[in-house]
């Protein structure tokens, strides 16, 4: 992991690898930003006209790389755009800071310390440069080879792969200030639980599937103070856990349910966190087409986010009771697999006719999703790669937000803004539910095409227990990235609502949610 400090050390006496500077989108040209005003010095107050005659604007992303001048201790300058510069009197959005950091660090790849002279005039901002410098410096080298210790045996690959950057120094960052303190401890905790998600997320199937993932949160559940419980297959039979066996009887990994309890003496409140779990996800016999196989490791982000938010309230000592449910499953096709037309009996005693055996993540998370009510949770979140539905509607770069309560998707929508992951609130029309009556069950799986997104979510919302406020994310879109890295996300799994999740439980230590 990329090592965070705070240091009292000025810019131009720093010894490191490279100096983070940033650059705003001025009207009349580049600007640079509060933080560098010693390298700005160093150049002659001529650095904003060197970087423009280089084709800098300050535009967002941005990197600029240029050799530093005598008066600096380090051989490289690294100018960032932070883009407009903002209004006067007005401080640096937090989201343009930290997709600052996290284009300087992955750009600084293969160095062993930086130093980052970012706007911070405040705690927030030096926290939200510490997140994306430690989510830019993310990368995924379990499988590849030369020093790297968790490489397979005989594994040749990745020998010449430059290592993250190894140490963010934070200049301005005031380590003897509380706040300041505080604010990096929580960023290095948060970052570090984000990229573990991003780490089993990319991990490829043949390694992790229901029994081994248990085996994770087991392990992480003794490092941190977790109560961890696993239902195991013979458990989930007792149970009459119809969904989680349905779903996961066609592949030779069984299914499991796994909970996580945090809980904090002085918690008043408790928040139940349910994440889609499938390792895999073929779309069993009702078989995805050619093209659509190759990312689906990443079906089972929701449950990692879930995990991952747990482990992170728990590092944080919040004072809330978080318990997190993953609902873990293959789903393969085979001769025992789900056959489209069958029916499942849920846990909650409802029958489901399978219509589809590709909507099986609302399966597996029903069966969570009654599971968790039943133990009264003040407010339950599911995370789900849900649906394809949500990506059209909303790209790839946004999750969409429903509840059976309008003033909590509200919240949960500004608390994801706030910490700089797009979100959308959506829906729930009860014209959709129709869809889904079937003439054999109690529901069916599928229901109308148009609105696929809101009718999963309709469908969710039959499981969960009365009077419980309820909220679903589908992170369909943003869970995996497919394209070029860009700020602080990465190629591959992204780590997607984990953020919002833990601000949640922030807020509802706090008691601003009521």
């Amino acid at each position: 992991m990329t090592a965070l400090t705070l240091s009292t050390s000025g810019a131009a006496t720093l010894r490191a690898d490279a100096l983070v500077v940033g650059l705003a989108k001025g009207a009349k040209g580049p600007v640079v930003a509060p933080g560098a005003e010693a390298v700005d010095k160093a150049f002659d107050g001529k650095l904003a006209t060197v970087l423009e005659t280089l084709g800098a604007s300050g535009a967002e992303g941005e990197v600029t790389k240029l050799p530093a001048p005598a008066g600096l201790k380090v051989p490289v300058v690294v100018a960032v755009g932070l883009g407009p510069v903002p209004a006067k009197d007005d401080a640096y959005d937090a989201e343009a800071l930290r997709r600052a950091a996290g284009s300087a660090a992955r750009a600084l790849k293969g160095s062993k310390k930086a130093g980052f002279a970012l706007p911070t005039e405040s705690a927030e901002d030096a926290g939200a440069v510490a997140e994306g410098a430690l989510l830019g410096a993310y990368a995924f080298t379990a499988y590849q080879g030369g020093e790297n210790k968790l490489a397979p045996k005989g594994s040749k690959a990745g020998k010449d792969a430059k290592l993250p950057l190894g140490e963010v120094t934070l200049l301005g960052g005031k380590p003897r200030d509380k706040a300041f303190k505080a604010a990096a401890e929580r960023a290095v905790a948060v970052t570090e639980e984000i990229n573990r998600a991003r780490d089993l997320i990319n991990t490829p199937p043949n390694d992790l599937y229901p029994e081994s993932f248990a085996a994770v949160a087991t392990a992480a559940g003794k490092e941190h103070g977790i109560k961890v419980q696993v239902l195991d297959e013979k458990a989930l039979v007792k149970g009459g856990y119809g969904g989680l066996l349905g779903v996961g009887q066609g592949s030779a990994h069984g299914p499991r349910l796994v909970k996580l309890s945090y809980t904090h003496p002085k918690a008043e409140k408790t928040l139940a966190l349910v994440g889609k779990g499938i390792t895999y996800d073929s779309g069993g016999i009702s078989l995805k087409p050619a093209g659509h196989n190759e990312t689906m490791k990443c079906d089972m982000s929701g449950a990692a986010a879930v995990f991952a938010a747990v482990v992170s309230a728990s590092r944080l000592g919040l004072q809330v009771n978080v318990t997190g449910w993953l609902a873990l499953a293959e789903n393969m096709p085979s001769g025992n697999a789900t056959r489209p037309g069958d029916v499942l009996h849920m846990y909650s005693g409802k029958t489901v006719e399978v219509l589809n055996t590709d909507a099986e993540g609302r399966l597996v998370l029903a069966d969570a999703l009654t599971r968790a009510s039943e133990e009264k949770p003040d407010a339950i979140v599911d995370v789900a790669t849900l649906t394809g539905a949500m990506v059209l509607a909303l790209g790839n770069r946004t999750f969409g937000v429903m509840a059976n309560d309008d003033a909590f998707r509200t919240s949960i929508h500004e608390i994801a803004e706030e910490v700089g992951e797009a979100s959308w609130p959506m829906p729930l029309p009860a014209d959709l539910r129709k869809g889904m009556d079937s003439p054999t069950a109690d529901i069916a799986n599928m229901g109308e095409r148009m609105g696929g997104g809101l009718v999963a979510g309709l469908f969710l919302q039959e499981f969960v227990g009365e009077g419980i406020a309820w909220a679903h994310l589908d992170i369909a879109g943003p869970a995996f990235h497919e394209g070029a890295p860009y700020g602080y996300t990465p190629k591959g799994g992204t780590g997607s609502a984990v953020r919002t999740l833990v601000r949640l439980a922030e807020r509802t230590a706090a008691g601003d949610l009521g």
